[in-house]
């Protein structure tokens, strides 16, 4: 009946497959529960321990795949009819969360149930991250409702995998993220529907502020290529319509150049106790362009 497929890499799971697992029990559907590392180097003992759990299973792949090969391989390999793909490092919000999904097996759409962030305040490293994702992520159901292939995440998702055939991830793009963006995408194009629901999970791994920046600069990478290589029309993000408005223009030589010019001090407020989203805003579109520079 249900698949639940969890890629992680180098991140704890136990606690979220305990907790999925007992919900399952407690509806008394058929399930598995299936995760795979990509290939990383810790949590290997903690994780192993999901081996012992009844219908769930804790694999390592010998090489890094990638983040759409991984989804792919998960998908390919579940025995049930209805995938539920969840990010490592979610946890359900509240104790019903299988049984909210089960209520819309026979919806003959993709159900998404959206994301949240724990209100306590995180560490100072931490903060660019939990301000970004509470205010831009963690978006209500109605929001969610106004665009909603644009709304899908792959952290919190349940597909028919008659329909997840049909699209799948794209397992050709470099694996710079974004790949969710290009798969709601294609989902779109396919006329395949995205039902959302009020069903969310907890974002619980905040990324320290250096490492939140290079995936953020690898996330606009991403969109880059997809951009640059007709993968996704200018017209899909607010992100991409603003770049090509600039474009257009025949200002991004100019705003690359000042992005790199004054990169450190939009470092300087993004690291501190008060980072500023419109300052993170002005910074992403600088780097796309820098980098759009540097790539042309």
């Amino acid at each position: 009946m249900l698949s639940i497929l969890i890629p992680t890499y180098n991140y704890p799971i136990y606690a979220l497959v305990s907790d999925l697992k007992a919900q399952c029990d407690v509806c008394k559907i058929s399930y598995e529960i299936i995760s795979y590392d990509d290939g990383s180097e810790n949590f290997h003992e903690e994780n192993n321990r999901v081996n012992e759990l009844g219908f769930c299973s804790y694999k390592v792949l010998e090489n890094n795949i990638g983040r759409s090969k991984i989804r792919n391989l998960l998908a390919k390999n579940a025995k049930y009819n209805y995938l539920l793909f969840l990010d490592a490092d979610v946890m359900p919000v509240h104790p019903n969360f299988i049984k909210s999904y089960i209520k819309h097996f026979d919806s003959n759409a993709v159900v998404t149930g959206g994301l949240r962030y724990r209100e306590e305040k995180p560490a100072d490293d931490l903060l660019l991250r939990w301000f970004y994702g509470s205010e831009r992520e963690a978006m209500s159901l109605s929001e969610r409702e106004k665009s909603p292939h644009q709304s899908l995440l792959a952290s919190n998702f349940m597909a028919p995998k008659s329909l997840f055939n049909r699209v799948k991830f794209n397992e050709l793009i470099p694996d710079l993220r974004r790949e969710d963006t290009l798969f709601s995408y294609e989902m779109m194009v396919n006329q395949i529907p995205i039902l959302h629901i009020e069903n969310p999970v907890y974002h619980l791994g905040l990324d320290p502020f250096e490492i939140a920046i290079r995936k953020e600069k690898e996330s606009l990478q991403g969109l880059h290529y997809m951009l640059k290589n007709g993968l996704l029309p200018e017209s899909y993000l607010k992100m991409s319509r603003l770049f090509a408005t600039i474009n257009k223009m025949r200002l991004t030589s100019l705003i690359g150049s000042f992005h790199n010019a004054s990169e450190k001090l939009f470092l300087r407020n993004l690291s501190s106790a008060k980072p500023s989203l419109l300052l993170f805003d002005l910074y992403r579109i600088g780097y796309l362009c820098a980098h759009a520079k540097k790539s042309n």
